[in-house]
């Protein structure tokens, strides 16, 4: 019985010696967990049960448990890399079938969609036509096709005007500088995304009086052509005339003919030197994809070189009651069973679900130090273990050569 007894005992040290080894050498693994084994006696049993003075007859592997505590976050220069700091998994979409991984470092395939290394897309939220997240669930592919241009409607001025200039005596001619007291100008765009230069000159007529002649391309379009537009503005410097107002025209190239309104009314003239605080329109050229950013929560959303953007989606995190309870499927990857119970599916930050953070990948959370003081520990039983083998044989041929 002794040698059965040893011999179990060398089974489960050799098994904590795999279980350290395999943590050991996935000390780099991105987003590998730690596992550990638990170990329970074992007594032989009878109808009636353990008597109080049984004897054990060794030792078992109870469990191989897997450690789910937070690895350290490392940065990286892809943008699409995912590391989570708190719970939660990614979901990997295999060919219809989810897999789970807490190892984020992705990539675009051929087709466009974002996959990470084992060629499983990451399911996200998708979002709608407007940039609203749905709860509907999906791969996410990045469209590499222009994004159409949008043609300008709208300029908001906001200026302020010297209350103290001095009106010009020459008649107004854009190519003399001394016939208008300011200018301004900000580029526009058509219905192809082709750029206009729009030029705003200012020229003051009397006292709380100003015209304004707006020309695109160097051609006069504004309501007021040719005198002109009339700002008036009260004592106190507020503009009570003249806002919004609007230019007409059709540009060159073949685009639309374009009604353009020209709001003014955060225009003021005080008696301070002529400043232009903002000076916006809403349209756009046409743009390419210039990258991808994703917020702490999980937004995703697309850059162009126009500078406008777009969401995407946003990231769906995974968490489980029983995280225990996931089978490895190898790939720093695990799968829904029984056990774990069924994925509760959410946004970052929301319910239990930690916050993700691009650009970033979680590192193992093998404690190098920790596993090299329980291989010593483990190499111990074994040899304890082998020791008492070594001892009941001793005992066993003493018993045999009794004469």
């Amino acid at each position: 019985m002794p040698f059965r007894i040893a011999l179990s005992g060398l089974n489960a040290a050799s098994a904590d010696l795999r279980i350290i080894g395999n943590n050991v050498s996935n000390a780099s693994t991105t987003g590998f967990k730690k596992s550990r084994a638990e170990f329970s006696d074992v007594f032989a049993t009878s109808n009636l049960g353990v008597t109080s003075n049984a004897i054990g007859t060794g030792v078992r592997i109870s469990s191989v448990s897997q450690q789910f505590t937070q690895g350290n976050v490392g940065f990286t220069d892809n943008n699409l890399d995912l590391a989570i700091s708190g719970q939660g998994f990614l979901i990997m979409n295999d060919n219809g079938t989810n897999a789970y991984t807490r190892a984020g470092a992705l990539g675009v395939d051929r087709n466009g969609f974002v996959v990470n290394n084992q060629q499983q897309q990451l399911t996200i939220f998708q979002a709608d036509s407007s940039g609203n997240i749905t709860g509907a669930t999906g791969p996410l592919k990045l469209d590499r096709s222009d994004i159409a241009p949008s043609a300008t409607t709208k300029i908001d001025v906001q200026a302020n005007l010297d209350a103290s200039a001095t009106p010009p005596t020459a008649a107004f001619d854009p190519t003399n500088a001394s016939s208008y007291n300011n200018s301004t100008s900000l580029t526009v765009f058509d219905s192809l995304g082709s750029p206009h230069l729009n030029t705003m000159y200012f020229r003051k007529t009397s006292p709380n009086n100003w015209d304004v002649f707006q020309y695109v391309d160097g051609n006069q379009v504004n309501a007021g052509a040719p005198a002109g537009e009339t700002l008036t503005f009260d004592s106190t410097g507020s503009i009570v005339a003249g806002t919004p107002t609007s230019m007409t025209f059709t540009p060159a190239g073949g685009a639309a003919a374009m009604t353009v309104n020209v709001d003014y009314k955060s225009t003021s003239q005080f008696g301070s030197p002529f400043s232009v605080n903002a000076l916006t329109q809403d349209g756009f050229a046409t743009g390419r994809l210039s990258g991808i950013d994703i917020s702490d929560t999980g937004v995703i959303t697309s850059r162009f070189t126009n500078g406008q953007s777009r969401t995407l989606g946003q990231v769906a995190i995974a968490t489980f009651n029983n995280a225990q309870g996931l089978r490895q499927l190898g790939d720093t990857s695990w799968a829904e069973t029984f056990d774990s119970g069924a994925p509760l599916v959410g946004a970052p930050g929301t319910g239990s679900a930690g916050l993700v953070q691009s650009g970033a990948l979680e590192g193992s959370n093998v404690d190098l130090t920790e596993q090299l003081v329980n291989m010593i520990t483990a190499q111990r039983n074994f040899q304890a273990n082998a020791q008492v083998i070594t001892t009941a044989d001793t005992i066993t041929q003493t018993i045999i050569n009794i004469r």
